[in-house]
């Protein structure tokens, strides 16, 4: 549908086209002469001129003033970028460069009357300088199709304003920093860390030993148990570190000392 929408604008274009270059050469209008009137400004221009700014939609107010008897309808409204002037006579300094979006409106504009219609298009090309050719088609009372010229000016195609605030920009700031950052560690564990002595650190067993030695609690005298050996008595603490299950009941039970008179003979017998 929108396809044969703007394969009609193009050919009630170029049958404009046609008309208006036998109109140069006979020196006869051969359209019918429709007391319309169309201007078209820009709200969002500046003093340098008109700007179109890639990927933001450029809005136009087309202001249409019918001074005919009759009501017209206006059926379309579609434009172009074109390198140069219409009426250059090199054939190579008209050449169209984009087709805009073409627009269906059906809007019909009383005897006497005006009206207003804002016509949005987007571009995305590189920056230079175009002539936009804005286009309305018109339908008369009698159902004749009118195609009148809305604009034809030279604008400028510009990239927007870039910003630090940008999410784009910043999430590029961060990517950046990432890399970069990634780069650094990589080249300093891989080559600068070798250059330089690395310090000894003691290993979890010495930091249990020193934990241990640190932790431990003196023993009071009062709870040590002298125990009687072959190199001489030695301590132990009143805390049992041992398993007795183990050992013969016989080994557990302490022997009795006996007394030794010193100095006391043996008695002999006699024969």
């Amino acid at each position: 549908m929108g396809f044969l929408r703007f394969l009609t604008f193009a050919l009630l274009a170029l049958r404009t086209v046609a008309e208006d270059a036998v109109e140069e050469e006979t020196g006869k209008p051969q359209s019918p002469n429709l007391a319309v009137k169309v201007s078209t400004s820009f709200p969002s221009s500046e003093i340098f001129g008109i700007k179109l700014v890639n990927g933001q939609a450029t809005q136009a107010v087309l202001s249409v003033a019918n001074e005919e008897p009759e009501p017209v309808t206006v059926v379309f409204v579609g434009g172009s970028l074109w390198t140069s002037d219409f009426t250059s006579p090199s054939p190579q300094g008209s050449r169209i460069v984009r087709n805009l979006t073409t627009t269906r409106y059906d809007i019909e504009i009383s005897a006497g009357q005006s009206e207003s219609i804002q016509y949005k298009f987007a571009t995305e090309l590189q920056p230079q300088e175009l002539k936009l050719n804005l286009a309305v088609v018109l339908k008369t009372s009698e159902g004749t199709p009118i195609t009148l010229q809305a604009f034809n000016e030279t604008v400028a195609i510009v990239e927007p304003d870039t910003s630090i605030f940008d999410p784009q920009i910043i999430f590029l700031y961060l990517f950046l920093a990432g890399v970069f950052g990634g780069t650094c560690y990589f080249i300093y564990s891989t080559w600068i860390s070798t250059l330089f002595p690395q310090k000894r650190r003691g290993g979890k067993d010495a930091s249990r030993a020193r934990k241990s030695t640190s932790g431990s609690k003196s023993v009071d005298p009062s709870d040590q148990v002298s125990v009687v050996g072959a190199d001489g008595p030695a301590v132990t603490s009143g805390a049992k570190a041992y398993d007795e299950s183990w050992i013969p009941a016989g080994h557990l039970q302490r022997p009795d000392a006996r007394r030794v008179k010193s100095g006391s003979r043996p008695k002999s017998r006699n024969g």
